[in-house]
């Protein structure tokens, strides 16, 4: 990507940039998957014929569903595109599909997995795509907690809320402990269930949202939270501590909404006059204290839908939908803006490239199966308890 491709976002690329773009390798830090097979070069010109001949070879076989975050190269093919959990309730609704191509993340494709049927099978096109977030809470961390808050004798006062952007076993986690599941849209309904269920809530895996959601929206005190450090004895707290609180905060982030600061929304309000600064609540405290509207992405896209012509935006979230989102609304007069000067796609989404999801295509309609991804039946249930759970929300 190049300065002048995406002058309106007024981004600089950067070797990070480029490595997290897939055009860099960096051997000491990529956890990278090989393809069991030949991987199309991305500089072959029939790309986008071959994925979109495979996709038609497989003709009802294969229901394609694409992140928001997605490049557009992918994006294109996708046959519905949302927020994870739109995109694995869409693939559930879908029972005649032998095949779900998840273009989007590792905990996507396994609650994609967990919601649909048993014959359907669920393939992620690169292995490798992860999610940051999601990684900084282990099953293994998850228990150790749960046994430091059973010593401070709080365990069985506590609800596990557990945000969509983790793992199947913490999402099974959270079901066996009579929790829920909760996304950026429905965290405060989900935390008021759980308030009435138990005193405290235990909080997985993104301190960002939980904070911003128990202290913003619910008008908790910044010292009703505590923050849990899996990588320190106890937490990195005090028996106290964890009796006097009231939301214990997994400390997890967001790679890409816990880089933009306070500085980025004073840089973009004194760029631009009259700008409306609209953030995801995955952002840090201050900055969402900041913003003037804060929202899921599904939320930031009818908030441009429903926006006057002639407004100005700086949105704070995945730069491939924020650069998606300037084009479409380009022509209506409405100027969109990245929040931050510099470069901030999510590095493991753009792992699903073109050549990935053509060779995952074309493999699938030569009737090889690859890359599934298949979530054992013990997690499973629990997990699913979880998210019925959430579905169940008023």
């Amino acid at each position: 990507m190049t300065t002048a491709q995406t002058p309106e976002l007024d981004v600089q690329p950067t070797p990070l940039a480029l490595l997290l773009l897939g055009r860099e390798a960096d051997p000491r830090s990529e956890r990278g998957v090989e393809c069991p097979g030949d991987l199309p070069s991305p500089s072959d010109p029939d790309l986008v014929a071959r994925a979109r001949a495979a996709k038609e070879r497989l003709g009802d076989k294969v229901f394609v569903l694409g992140h928001h975050y997605q490049r557009d190269e992918v994006i294109q093919f996708a046959d519905v595109t949302g927020d994870s959990f739109k995109l694995a309730r869409e693939a559930a609704a879908r029972p005649e599909a032998e095949y779900i191509v998840f273009c989007g993340v590792h905990f996507m494709a396994e609650s994609a997995d967990i919601l649909t049927s048993d014959d359907q099978k669920v393939v992620l096109p690169d292995l490798a795509a992860g999610c940051s977030m999601a990684d900084m809470a282990t099953a293994e961390q998850v228990a150790e907690c749960w046994d430091v808050l059973t010593e401070a004798g709080v365990a069985e006062r506590v609800v596990p809320v557990s945000y969509m952007n983790s793992s199947a076993d913490i999402k099974a986690f959270t079901g066996r402990h009579g929790g829920t599941i909760c996304t950026s849209s429905n965290a405060q309904r989900a935390l008021e269930w759980a308030f009435q269920q138990g005193e405290k809530v235990l909080f997985l895996p993104d301190q960002h949202l939980g904070r911003n959601t128990a202290v913003r929206d619910m008008g908790m005190s910044p010292e009703d939270c505590v923050v849990y450090n899996p990588h320190r004895p106890n937490g990195g707290l005090t028996t106290q501590e964890l009796r006097d609180a009231r939301m214990i905060l997994w400390r997890g982030h967001c790679s890409v909404h816990g880089r933009f600061s306070l500085d980025s929304v004073k840089d973009v309000r004194e760029r631009i006059p009259g700008v409306r600064v609209l953030v995801h609540p995955e952002c840090r405290h201050e900055v969402v204290a900041a913003a003037d509207e804060v929202g899921s992405t599904e939320y930031i896209i009818k908030a441009l839908e429903a926006a006057p012509a002639g407004s100005k935006w700086a949105i704070g979230t995945e730069l491939n939908l924020v650069r998606r989102l300037a084009n479409r609304f380009a022509p209506e007069g409405k100027e969109v803006v990245f929040l931050d000067r510099t470069v901030c796609f999510c590095s493991t989404m753009n792992r699903i490239d073109l050549p990935h999801l053509v060779w995952a295509l074309e493999s699938l309609a030569d009737g090889n199966t690859v890359n599934r991804i298949e979530v054992d039946k013990e997690t499973e249930a629990f997990a699913k308890l979880a998210l019925e759970r959430m579905l169940a929300l008023p």
